[in-house]
């Protein structure tokens, strides 16, 4: 399952939870079809979810993980879903549900989240904003993570699918969040006072 912010704005979910649950994400290096059970499966389990291609349609969250799961795997399925809420409340049922139907699935199940860092600031400035979300995932803290990121001023886009995808690993037994890269687009175009940062992070 692929968890994204919904940066649009685009979908007709009341709750602001928006899933794509039957079909295929087409990518120039191949479609990615949705597993379409596990969409029902989850779309049964949360009512804050609801079946909402509208508001994938532009949407590029998703879709810029798409070639590096082909990659590790050709025959990927995935249920995409994108968020439009900020509050721990909703975050934490949603986290619940995605344990619960991961939990249940007679298939391996893997939680991906996608998400920037923060944006347009120094590198500086990006790296201590960055140090203060991450050391939350670190702990596998989701209502942390929306608690810092709203305190400091971190402009993490992914910050509720990430909460949610660390609160439904800790009800899954995960005990440790490894930081496995972190960088910035200045590293690429050489200018360091206005970047996005990045970073990569495997719960276990």
């Amino acid at each position: 399952m692929l968890l994204a912010p919904n940066h649009t704005g685009l979908g007709r979910a009341r709750s602001g939870g928006s899933v794509y649950a039957r079909g295929a994400l087409r990518t120039p290096v191949g479609d990615v079809p949705v597993h379409e059970g596990l969409a029902a499966a989850l779309l049964a389990a949360c009512d804050l979810l609801e079946d909402d291609p509208l508001a994938h349609e532009r949407e590029h969250a998703v879709e810029v993980q798409l070639p590096f799961l082909l990659a590790r795997n050709p025959a990927v399925t995935v249920v995409p879903v994108v968020l439009s809420w900020g509050d721990w409340s909703r975050t934490a049922r949603l986290g619940a549900a995605l344990a619960e139907v991961v939990r249940g699935f007679a298939e391996p199940v893997l939680l991906v989240a996608s998400s920037d860092m923060n944006h347009y600031e120094s590198a500086a400035v990006n790296a201590a904003k960055d140090a203060f979300a991450l050391a939350a995932v670190e702990r596998l803290d989701g209502e942390g993570l929306l608690a810092v990121t709203a305190e400091h001023h971190v402009s993490m886009c992914g910050r509720v699918p990430a909460a949610a995808v660390l609160h439904a690993a800790r009800l899954l037994g995960a005990t440790a969040a490894e930081v496995v890269h972190r960088s910035h687009s200045g590293e690429v175009t050489g200018e360091d006072d206005r970047v996005v940062s990045y970073a990569g992070v495997i719960v276990r």
